[in-house]
């Protein structure tokens, strides 16, 4: 697949990504990804850069998550496919204004993916939890760390149990 020109690469304002600055010159290290949900309704695959791996603070992301944070791997635009299932997708409206595609499993609920409204060639924040591959990808940077939890920076105080521990 050839590159795209200078002009045609994501900037930091395309709607593409929350984090389109990562993605330029990605594809010299590029690695194929797949994944599924939790029931294996939806599965997938994609190109990713390993580079753009990015845990998220934002207070959007942990609302719909659950969670103090979410980790994403940002797609190549135009290489995500969808090998079964169909998502279901929720519309959501960011402080910016832009309008973002959230997707996920209608059985079992997994989140899969976020994604731009556009009919271009367009990168996916693919969900790593879902994502086969997720513990060769390492977080490269945090983002929106003003809404981070407080006592997420310091986990390392707190008891760790390979399991479920006893009461």
């Amino acid at each position: 697949m050839p590159r795209r020109p200078p002009s045609k690469r994501l900037s930091a304002r395309s709607r593409n990504s929350y984090h389109p600055s990562l993605l330029p010159n990605s594809r010299e290290t590029s690695m194929k990804i797949d994944g599924r949900c939790h029931c294996g309704y939806v599965t997938f695959e994609a190109e990713a850069d390993p580079e753009t791996t990015t845990i998220c603070n934002c207070t959007d992301c942990q609302t719909m998550s659950g969670a103090p944070l979410r980790a994403v791997i940002i797609t190549l635009p135009g290489t995500f496919a969808l090998l079964s299932g169909k998502p279901t997708e929720y519309r959501k409206t960011a402080d910016s204004g832009n309008v973002r595609v959230q997707a996920f499993c209608p059985h079992c609920g997994t989140a899969i993916y976020a994604t731009s409204t556009s009919d271009e060639p367009k990168a996916y924040n693919v969900r790593l939890g879902a994502v086969r591959q997720r513990n060769e990808l390492v977080p490269r940077r945090q983002i929106f760390v003003r809404s981070q939890q407080p006592w997420v920076s310091d986990l390392t105080s707190i008891p760790k149990f390979d399991g479920m521990p006893a009461r």
